[in-house]
Formats: C-alpha cells, structure tokens, sequence
C-alpha cells in the first residue's frame, strides 16, 4: 500500500511526459478511450453512460506496482478503488479463503463508497498495472453528478437483491 500512497501522492518522480520515472513493467500509455473501455467492464458502473464514465475515467490515474506489493490490508481504511488492466493479484480474506484476480477485476469498491476497512488483503501476485480512482475524487464526482449516484445505487441494490435471492435457495 506505501508504494501505491506514494505514487498517488506524487512523492514518486515523474518524467516530462508524466509517466513514473523508473523501470516500466508494460508498454505503451493508457489512452483516456481506453479507460472508459475498461470501465464498462466493471460491473459496478453498468448502469453508467458514456458520458458518467468518461467524468469517472478523468478523475482515474494509471500505476504499475511490482510482484509483492500489497495494494490493501484487511482492517485497514480503504480510500482507493482499483481496475486491474493488466496482472494478477491475490486475494485473502483469511488463511483458507484466497481468491485470484486478473485484467477486467475490480476490488475496492466498498471503501470507495464508505471509506470503511478493508474486508480482505490484496498482494500482486505478478506485476500489475491498475486503474486506481481516489475516494476523495470520486466523492466530489458524484456530488456534481447526481444521476452518477442514482446508478450505482441501482446496481448495487441489484447486486443485494442477487445475493439474498442466493441464500434463500
């Protein structure tokens, strides 16, 4: 988390074209068309238009991390949300619970909303570049962008419904 905080925080040295100074695990830039793509993939922004994740993708930022680092920590505040465009990371939400997330995967999303502690730790299993949104920034989106609320709200009491349809079977 310390590496993705500094990057964020700008305390990582830039070149003059932005891009982090340093050694560069994937090639080519993220185009602005190529973060909204990426986006639509994100089930949690389905009910979103163009023109919603277009504002969403202007607030994201683009960071590779190395194998090892660990993107968040269970019981720890979350203020990011993250798109993984390329790599795997693990996820434990215990010793015997683990999962594995590639390119399309999202994880964050909670604290996104609520800022409240992390349910699990993420570690990149390999090299990752991920689409990160900033909670602070995401929150004064949705202040300027109403509809933008009313659509996740959607979903995610889509999302409610889903899993409480699945306990009662």
């Amino acid at each position: 988390m310390e590496f993705v905080s500094r990057v964020l925080d700008g305390s990582i040295a830039y070149n003059a074209r932005g891009e982090p100074l340093g050694r560069s695990f994937f090639g080519g830039r993220i185009s602005q068309d190529d973060r909204i793509d990426r986006l639509e993939e994100v089930s949690l922004l389905d009910g979103c238009s163009r023109r919603q994740l277009r504002a969403i993708a202007r607030i994201s930022d683009v960071v590779e991390v190395p194998s090892g680092s660990v993107l968040a920590r269970a019981g720890d505040a979350g203020e990011e949300f993250f798109v993984i465009l390329d790599g795997h990371a693990r996820v434990e939400v215990s010793p015997r619970k683990r999962s594995r997330l590639g390119p399309g995967q999202y994880f964050g999303e909670m604290s996104l909303l609520d800022g409240g502690p992390r349910s699990a730790s993420v570690v990149a299993e390999t090299p990752l570049r991920l689409l990160v949104i900033k909670r602070r920034n995401f929150s004064t989106l949705l202040r300027e962008a109403p509809e933008l609320a009313q659509n996740l709200m959607t979903t995610l009491s889509r999302r409610v419904r889903h899993a409480e349809a699945g306990l009662n079977d």
